[in-house]
Formats: C-alpha cells, sequence, structure tokens
C-alpha cells in the first residue's frame, strides 16, 4: 500500500498544507547532534543491530507500514457492499412496501438486496485474498546491516536503529538521520512539490528555526534517491513518521478514471430516468384506473425494475476475476481500476533497453579514439565499475563481467573519492591512488556528455591537443560504432594530484582515452510483440535517453518506423502545442530526460491518446506517475515500482500484450450488463407507459413485475465468466458514453414492439379486455418479457451470430435455459395463484416462439447494422 500512497500524494495533495503535519521531535533532536549521539540514543552500532535485537524491536515498534491502511474487517467490507446509491433505493422501496402493508412485494425486493449485496460482498473477499497473494508477488526490500553483514530486508520488518545503506534508485524506507554519504541528492518532491532534488548531508544541523523538511541531514519516507550513496540510521518507522503523520490526508478513494465516472454517470442517469418515469407511471395509472393504491405499488415495482442493481456487483466481480486472470499472464495489477484503461490504452511509450533488446549487455569492444582495441581504455572502465559505489547500470555489470575483469589485476590500487553518476551530467568519476601512489581522475559517461569537458586526447600513448577540427573527426568514429548498434561510453582521464576531495567542477581539462561499445541485440519476440500489439490497436513509440543512432538501428530490427527521430535537444525547443503535434507523426524519442519523458507523455494525453508508459529505471517514475497506465517490471528499482499501477513479472512486450487483452475482456463483460440494462430499460419506459394508458388494469401486477426482475437478476449473475470473442477485443475499449446511448435508442425500442405484438396478441385474440381476464393477460407478458430479455443477452454479447458462431460460457447459457424454464413453468405451478398467474392457452406457445423469433432476428439485425456504420 505504501506505493500506491506515494502515488496518491504526487497526483495532487497540496504539498503546502503538509506544513501543519505534526513533526516528531525525535527526528529535530537527532538531526542537531553529533553521529556518536545518535548511535547512543537509538541504542545501536555501526555494525547494526542483532537479528534477535531487531525481532524483538519489530515486535515492539510494530511493521513499518502506515496504521490506517490496515485491513479492514468483514463488516467494514459488507457495509461497503450495501452503500451503493441503487442498494440503498431497493432498500427504501422495500420498507416502503412492509410500511404499507406489501410484505409480498417487500420479501421479493428484500431478496433482490440480499442476492445483489451477497454476490458482491462473497466476491469482494474473495478478490481482497487474491489481491493479497498477487502483492506477495512484489516485493521491496532495503539493504540492512544486521549483525555485522548486509542484507536485503523487506521494508515492512525495518526497525529503529537499523542501520541501512542508500544508493540512486532507492527508496528512503523510513525518516533517517544521514551518518556518511557521497554526493546524495534526494528528490522530495512527492512532499514539498519541488522538482529539483536536494542535498544531503551527514554533519549535524545548526541552523534554527527550519521547517522539518530542510533538515540537511534527514531523509523521509516517501522521497527516494536520485543520486549517490549514503549510509543512514532509522529513527522512525510507519506511522511514527513524517509520511506516517499526515497519512489520513492521503488515504481515500483512487483518483477516478473514466471507467469509474462513466459508471457512476451511468448509475445517476438510471436514477435521474427513476425520477421522472416513476410518478408519470404513478399518475397515469391513477388518473385511468382510479385506484390509486394499486397505482402506487406498480409504480414502486417498475422503479424497482428500471434499477440495474446488479451493476456493483458484476463490475466488482469482473475487475477481480480480471486481475486473476492477468496473473496468470504474468501480470500483476496493484490497483483494480488501473484494469480498464490497460484495456483502452491506445499508445504504448516504452524504453528500449530490457524491452526490445534482451537487456544481455555485452562489452563487445574497447578501443581508442581510432577504433583500435586498446586494453588500457579497458582497465581504466573496469577500475571505475569496480570502485563506484552507486547503483551499478548493466553496463557497468557487463564490465565487471568480462573475461578479463580479474580482481588480482586490481591489487594496489585504491578508491580515493568518486562523484556518482546522475542523469543531469550523464556521467560519473572515480579518484583512484596506482600502485605508484599517483592520484588519478576516472570518468566515463555519454560521449556527447564528455567530449565538451575533454581538451586532449590520447593516441598510442600520446597526449595530443583536442582542437574543433579534430573533436569533429573524432565524433565522427563513436557515431559510426553507434550506427553499427553499439551503445557506446566515453572514457577519459586526467592526474589529480593529492586533493582530499572531488567536486563536479573538477570534471574538466580531460583526456579522452576511447571508447567501450556494448552490445544489447534485439528480443527474438520483440518484432511479434510489436506487431501483435499494433495488431490489437496500441502504437508503439519508444521513448529512450540513449543516442538516436544506436536506438534507430535496434528499431528498424524490431520492425518500428525510424525515420522521423525526435531528440531530447528538439522536444526542449518544442512549445506545448507543437510538441502535441510532432508527437503524433514521431514515433521514436531519443536522447531523453526524465522531464522530456514526462511532456511527451502529457502531449499525447491531451490529444485524447490513452497513453501507458513502461519503465524500470530511476529517471523513468516522473513518466510513470503522469501516464494513465505506469507500467513496470518486478526487477525494476523500488521508485518505478512504487510508481507502477501494473507490475509485469517479465520484462516482455508479448506479457504486456497479454495483459492488454485480458484488461479488455474485463470492460466488454462489464458493457454487456451496462448494455442490457440501459436498453431494456429504454424499451420497457415505452411499454410501460403505453400499457398504462389504455389498458383498463395494470398491464403486470407488482408481484409479478419484481419476481420478472428477480429472476432477471439471476441470469445476469455469470456474465463475469462469459467468454469474449477476439473481435471484441482486437482495439482499444475505452468508456464512451455516446456509443451507449446509440446502441440504447435503437436496441432499446425493438424490445417494446414485440411487447406491444404480444398486448395486441392477449387482448384480441385472447379477449383480455375484459378486466376479469387481466390475470390473463400480465401472465402472457410476464413469460413473454422475461424471456426475451433473457434470451436477447445472447444477441447483444457478441458481434457474431448468436448461438453459432458467438457462443456464450456455460455458465451463462445454464442460466439462461434456466430461468426460461422457471417463467414457462410459474403459470402451471402451485406458486401461481400467489403471483396471479392463470395458465396459459396452447396457442400463446407457438406465437410466443414467433415472437422470440423475430425479436432475435431483429435485434442481430440492427446490431449488424449498427457495426457495420462504426456506430457501436
Amino acid at each position: 500500500m505504501l506505493p500506491n500512497l506515494i502515488s496518491r500524494l504526487s497526483a495532487g495533495v497540496s504539498p503546502a498544507s503538509l506544513h501543519s503535519i505534526e513533526f516528531s521531535p525525535l527526528l529535530a533532536e537527532m538531526a542537531k547532534v553529533e553521529t556518536a549521539e545518535v548511535f547512543s540514543r537509538m541504542k545501536t552500532a555501526p555494525g547494526g543491530l542483532s537479528k534477535a535485537e531487531a525481532a524483538k524491536r519489530l515486535e515492539e515498534t510494530g511493521p513499518n507500514v502506515v496504521v490506517s491502511e490496515k485491513h479492514r474487517g468483514w463488516p467494514w467490507r459488507l457495509l461497503t457492499a450495501a452503500r451503493n446509491p441503487l442498494v440503498i433505493l431497493l432498500m427504501v422501496l422495500a420498507g416502503i412496501s412492509f410500511a404499507t402493508g406489501d410484505a409480498r412485494a417487500g420479501t421479493v425486493m428484500a431478496l433482490m438486496v440480499i442476492l445483489g449485496v451477497t454476490l458482491r460482498f462473497v466476491q469482494e473477499l474473495r478478490a481482497d485474498a487474491a489481491a493479497a497473494k498477487l502483492k506477495e508477488m512484489i516485493t521491496v526490500t532495503t539493504a540492512v546491516m544486521r549483525g555485522g553483514t548486509v542484507e536485503e530486508v523487506p521494508l515492512k520488518e525495518l526497525v529503529p536503529g537499523d542501520i541501512v545503506t542508500l544508493s540512486a534508485g532507492d527508496m528512503i524506507p523510513a525518516d533517517v538521520r544521514v551518518i556518511a554519504v557521497k554526493d546524495l541528492f534526494v528528490t522530495q518532491s512527492a512532499l514539498t512539490g519541488e522538482s529539483l532534488p536536494v542535498e544531503k548531508f551527514e554533519i549535524r544541523e545548526t541552523r534554527a528555526d527550519l521547517p522539518p523538511l530542510e533538515f540537511s541531514n534527514l531523509c523521509f519516507l516517501g522521497t527516494s534517491v536520485e543520486s549517490g550513496a549514503a549510509t543512514v540510521i532509522v529513527l522512525a518507522t510507519g506511522a511514527r513518521t513524517y509520511f506516517g503523520s499526515m497519512a489520513d490526508s492521503i488515504v481515500g478513494d483512487p483518483v477516478e478514471t473514466s471507467f469509474d465516472k462513466g459508471l457512476k454517470d451511468f448509475t445517476w442517469l438510471m436514477i435521474r430516468f427513476m425520477a421522472v418515469m416513476v410518478p408519470l407511471v404513478f399518475l397515469i395509472n391513477g388518473f385511468t384506473k382510479h385506484n390509486w393504491h394499486e397505482a402506487f405499488f406498480f409504480s414502486i415495482a417498475v422503479a424497482v425494475g428500471l434499477t440495474p442493481e446488479m451493476l456493483p456487483m458484476i463490475v466488482s466481480v469482473c475487475l477481480s476475476k480480471g486481475a486473476l486472470a492477468m496473473s496468470r499472464k504474468k501480470v500483476i495489477v496493484k490497483q483494480l481500476n488501473a484494469i480498464q484503461n490497460f484495456g483502452a490504452m491506445d499508445v504504448l511509450c516504452t524504453d528500449k533497453t530490457g524491452t526490445l533488446t534482451m537487456d544481455q549487455v555485452i562489452l563487445q569492444r574497447h578501443c581508442d579514439v581510432m577504433k583500435k582495441e586498446n586494453e588500457s581504455v579497458f582497465f581504466d572502465a573496469f577500475l571505475i565499475a569496480h570502485f563506484q559505489t552507486g547503483l551499478k547500470s548493466v553496463l557497468d555489470r557487463a564490465v565487471l563481467n568480462h573475461q578479463d575483469a580479474r580482481q588480482e589485476r586490481l591489487e594496489g590500487y585504491r578508491k580515493v573519492d568518486e562523484i556518482p553518476f546522475d542523469f543531469v551530467r550523464r556521467m560519473m568519476s572515480v579518484v583512484v591512488e596506482k600502485p605508484d601512489k599517483d592520484h588519478q581522475l576516472l570518468t566515463k559517461g555519454a560521449p556527447e556528455a564528455i567530449f565538451p569537458r575533454c581538451t586532449f586526447y590520447e593516441l598510442d600513448g600520446e597526449v595530443f591537443p583536442l582542437e574543433a577540427e579534430r573533436a569533429a573527426d573524432l565524433t565522427l568514429h563513436y557515431q559510426e560504432l553507434s550506427a553499427d548498434g553499439f551503445r557506446v561510453l566515453a572514457v577519459a582521464h586526467k592526474h589529480f594530484g593529492e586533493h582530499p576531495h572531488i567536486t563536479k567542477d573538477d570534471e574538466c581539462d580531460l583526456i579522452l582515452k576511447g571508447y567501450i561499445a556494448f552490445l544489447d541485440p534485439p528480443k527474438d519476440s520483440a518484432a511479434k510483440a510489436i506487431k501483435a500489439l499494433q495488431a490489437h490497436g496500441v502504437t508503439i513509440k519508444v521513448l529512450t535517453g540513449d543516442n538516436d543512432l544506436v536506438t534507430r538501428k535496434v528499431c528498424c530490427e524490431v520492425g518500428l518506423n525510424a525515420d522521423n527521430i525526435l531528440v531530447g535537444s528538439t522536444v526542449e525547443a518544442m512549445s506545448e502545442a507543437e510538441l502535441a503535434e510532432a508527437v503524433q507523426s514521431a514515433h521514436i524519442f531519443a536522447r531523453l530526460s526524465p522531464a522530456h519523458k514526462q511532456r511527451i507523455i502529457r502531449a499525447l494525453q491531451q490529444k485524447g491518446h490513452v497513453v501507458g508508459f513502461m519503465g524500470d529505471g530511476i529517471n523513468d517514475s516522473p513518466a510513470l506517475h503522469v501516464a494513465d497506465v505506469g507500467i513496470s517490471v518486478d526487477s525494476a528499482v523500488d521508485i518505478a515500482k512504487a510508481a507502477a499501477a501494473v507490475i509485469l513479472l517479465e520484462k516482455d512486450l508479448m506479457v504486456l500484450d497479454d495483459g492488454v487483452i485480458e484488461g479488455r475482456k474485463v470492460f466488454v463483460n462489464i458493457l454487456k450488463y451496462v448494455r442490457m440494462g440501459a436498453s431494456s430499460n429504454f424499451g420497457n419506459m415505452f411499454s410501460v407507459l403505453g400499457a398504462s394508458a389504455f389498458l383498463p388494469f395494470v398491464p403486470m401486477a407488482p408481484i409479478q413485475i419484481l419476481t420478472n426482475n428477480l429472476l432477471y437478476d439471476f441470469s445476469q449473475v455469470p456474465i463475469p465468466t462469459d467468454t469474449v470473442g477476439p473481435e471484441q477485443t482486437a482495439k482499444p475499449r475505452p468508456w464512451q458514453i455516446g456509443d451507449i446511448r446509440k446502441f440504447v435508442l435503437f436496441i432499446g425500442p425493438i424490445s417494446s414492439i414485440f411487447d406491444y405484438t404480444t398486448f395486441f396478441v392477449m387482448l384480441y385474440l385472447f379477449g383480455c379486455w375484459d378486466p376479469a381476464r387481466a390475470s390473463l393477460f400480465q401472465t402472457g407478458w410476464f413469460v413473454e418479457s422475461l424471456i426475451t430479455q433473457t434470451l436477447i443477452i445472447h444477441v447483444i454479447r457478441t458481434n457474431k451470430l448468436p448461438f453459432i458462431h458467438g457462443r456464450a460460457s456455460w455458465q451463462v447459457t445454464m442460466t439462461t435455459i434456466l430461468v426460461m424454464a422457471i417463467a414457462m413453468w410459474l403459470p402451471f405451478s402451485p406458486v401461481s395463484a400467489a403471483l396471479g398467474f392463470t395458465p396459459l392457452p396452447a396457442l400463446y406457445w407457438p406465437i410466443l416462439l414467433v415472437t422470440v423469433l423475430c425479436y432475435v432476428v431483429l435485434t442481430q439485425v440492427v446490431k449488424m447494422w449498427l457495426l457495420r456504420k462504426a456506430l457501436i
């Protein structure tokens, strides 16, 4: 839950309001004392707590989680299931029926409430249990010193007094005091709204009257390390943290998706529809039948019939079933309401490394500035990779895994100092003391970042001035490597002298030594996965910090159009309007900073796209926050997993494609119920109003309407289990109320046509104008209405020919058969008199068969016409 809280905080809690949050006095005290005093007060040591002491403290302080997020019991879940406008309306109507003496109607309504609430309650309990198991598959750990050794410990097991080591990409796991640091920059934007990272130091704080978040030696739960490294002491965990103290202002309903808003709009549309329809039915029947008591109960029954009371249950079951189905496809959904956006996604922005490529980087070449193999270049790169203490990238690991990276070669070498990598400089440096005690500054990074800092270059052991003309020639050499698909880093050095510390300003007047070139070949599955996603209506756009030459080659190999590549400098120069136009046609973006990725995603959203972003690095978390669907992988850095709504257990676009299809299936099954309920209600409006106006009796007894609705609801229960055809998941499925409106306007009145033919048959063929034969009329319409309503879901549920090409699940088929059988049995059953039914004549049944066949055929014809015209 902590990652979800961070996402919500970043999404819109006002930072200005956070200064009023209570700040623990302990934190302020620990900030203002020396490190030795901190160790003493926290009863810990540089080697950390023993495992026994850590277990004891965990028992005393509880897990490192926010208390207000504790699991709520079943009474709360039951209340939540019942706290819905539709359920409340039914309970009110049931209460009115009991209060006015109609116990039969009240009992049926109570059964409907119990059915809907119980099903939702049971399914949500199962969904909670399943979600808990799924979240256990996503682990966020931190490096803790326990008993003198560093081990990875789950965040929830952290306790005050623990010694934690931090590096780039780590989430700050608790409120901590810094005791050792190297160029530590922390992103506090989730708490302060400040976009720039803040540098932290180990020295005690001497300034007075500072706001809590401005203490230079404290870091807070909910923030993250952008660059650098540190060792810290945990001061407070869980609810005792600064973040935990404001949890109550953060925990709340998740941000509404377009789907959530659409469902809410639909629910209130039905309620407003009832608010008009029910009084109208009451007045018409009262004035035409002069029996206001009967008119009242009939209008109450009509209100129940117009209520789509199963909607909350259908939505809950569909979402939980979808989450479980997606988990089987190696897609873990952290937030259920993200499923629909996942299915509605029409643009996927993704990184290149590990997604399009194998993420098995191999150091292929180490050469001088003229591209001749050079062992000295490799050794400098080896020293840098070995001695740097920050987050080791795949490139660092490739250097360390090289066959020549032998530990005995490091004998006599010692690290003096370092400047960690960051995404602004795009380089890192270490100062190494050589066996001859000479100090050497070694730097590696992106060639375009290293070149401006070099004033010399080395070739065959000699050093030459790097003049502008010569620099242009050397640039061509590394660009040739990039064009061949290599990821190229430049290696430079300079003599450093005896200075105790280095700063970023020292990265100047360097000697360019050569390049190390890595190969990360495209995945065999990448081209196939891209074609599958494109076939399903998802446009792929590559957003990478890598250079455009490497990106172009990789993208061409996996089948992406790389003719138009936008680089970060071009994006930087564009206005928001210009960028919004440019992102429509460009599919490849290279040399991007985190801010550029964020701007590109917002530009796509501005053009009406539902945008997914897939990333796993430190620099991806801002883009993950702003995307409609943030997607990361289980191997991602902590802050990326925290920002994402969906986690892939395998970094493969094919896995993503499977997840997208499952997301669309969820939406399709929910839409089936919405379409059916809305069109049925719209048709019933014409039937009830017309029949009420010209009949000398009510067209159906209140108890019959309620029985009809209860049986129809039962037939809809298995909709979440229904099969979904490939044609229904072939393209993104955004929530479009306009399409639902068109469907209702065209399909709804069809049911009224056949209701009126049934009225005609009952009135003129079976002589039901006589009020004494009202029961026969009501029975005839009850059976026709229930059978057609139940059967027509098979037409609405598929874009194909029902029963033949587009078959429902066995659960839907069985409930349809069962409900239709009950409808035909009830007029002859022992309870027929209690429900006001009369046995139907033999001639009724062949007429009903013709009515049903004509209804199904006409609905199918209109549906296919709407599909051909692309109206739905």
